[in-house]
């Protein structure tokens, strides 16, 4: 493209020259064509820097289209990061809710609505959840995974290999494909 553009001034000097009249371009002294020749080139010099900055220009341009674009995009996928972190704890206290109703409340008539309450609440929440790209991490019976597991205590046990999660204490959620928060789990040591 450079190369092209250089032909082209070349071209466009040479036109120019083809209007002088001959003896006009022959009768100059030497040192003064000279100096023209010194001229063009500089010129040319120039024109080759201002085509490379022109160049430069417009790749950075291009890279900061392309970085805006990415910005909106995980802004419009992750907006919601700050909002769900907080609703975890809404979720996670409905879910003891329904742990600590004893079994033979579920059917007592007078309790029977409260908890199919909370059981509908809980169920609303994680259709928001799915709704938003916000997905519960698998933890159980899994390989500890530092970038999703945070273990907070190991389990002597002969049952099951060490660095397997036995124990959930905190669900871990992911939103898309970050982590929202990791679960808290108990892992498995050599008894």
């Amino acid at each position: 493209m450079i190369e092209d553009e250089k032909q082209a001034a070349d071209e466009a000097v040479a036109k120019e020259l083809d209007g002088v009249p001959a003896d006009m371009i022959d009768d100059q002294p030497e040192g003064e064509e000279d100096n023209l020749s010194e001229a063009l080139s500089a010129l040319k010099n120039d024109l080759d820097k201002a085509m490379q900055d022109v160049l430069y220009a417009r790749a950075e341009t291009q890279n900061v289209r392309r970085r805006m674009e990415k910005d909106v995009a995980d802004a419009r996928a992750y907006a919601a990061t700050g909002f769900a972190r907080d609703i975890l704890s809404v979720y996670d206290n409905l879910v003891r809710a329904i742990e600590v109703i004893p079994a033979d409340l579920h059917d007592d008539p007078r309790m029977k609505a409260m908890v199919t309450g909370i059981e509908a609440t809980q169920r609303e929440v994680e259709k928001v959840f799915a709704a938003h790209g916000i997905t519960r991490i698998a933890a159980q019976g899994l390989p500890l995974d530092p970038n999703q597991h945070q273990a907070m205590l190991e389990i002597p046990t002969d049952e099951h290999e060490p660095g397997t999660v036995v124990q959930e204490m905190q669900s871990g959620w992911m939103i898309k494909d970050r982590l929202l928060r990791p679960a808290m789990v108990g892992v498995a040591k050599k008894g």
